[in-house]
């Protein structure tokens, strides 16, 4: 793994991603599954999921590690990338876990992820995260990710106008 160069905002996490995608020399059809969990990881899969649209990839979604509820994710015109309810047949290239996976209290475990990627061995894997996730978990001793992109949300600011 090369060493973190310096990128910021949500471009910072798109483009990396895109490239390493398509330095994999992957062909149009093939296929990429995030796994993630409900809710939170979603909107991040669709994020990554827009931004390499043009590779003409299929792309999937897997709730958790659960394959048997993963979703093919589609472009809706005006709206973005979505999950849509189309059952997917996994034959991965690629596979991408998100960080919040590895958040205390999810049914996940890093062992669990070691054994997806060695059960899809011919597949990639990517891991994408904020705030040092996989390693504050201690996932990174165990799962090997072959590409790793770990962005900081901070700091955050709120203003409120008081009426």
């Amino acid at each position: 793994m090369t060493s973190p160069s310096p990128l910021t905002g949500v471009t910072g996490i798109l483009r990396p991603f895109k490239e390493y995608l398509q330095s994999l020399g992957l062909s149009p059809g093939d296929q990429i599954v995030y796994y993630g969990c409900v809710g939170t990881c979603t909107p991040f899969v669709e994020l990554l999921a827009i931004a390499v649209r043009g590779l003409h990839l299929e792309q999937v979604y897997v709730p958790l590690l659960d394959e048997g509820k993963a979703k093919k994710l589609y472009e809706v015109p005006d709206a973005g990338m979505q999950v849509s309810s189309e059952p997917a047949v996994l034959n991965p290239r690629v596979l991408v876990i998100m960080g919040g996976l590895a958040m205390p209290y999810m049914p996940v475990t890093k062992e669990q992820v070691r054994d997806l990627s060695v059960r899809h061995n011919n597949a990639k894997l990517a891991g994408v995260c904020f705030q040092n996730m996989f390693e504050k978990a201690g996932w990174l001793d165990t799962v090997k990710f072959d590409l790793l992109i770990n962005a900081m949300i901070e700091p955050v600011t709120v203003t409120r106008r008081e009426h």
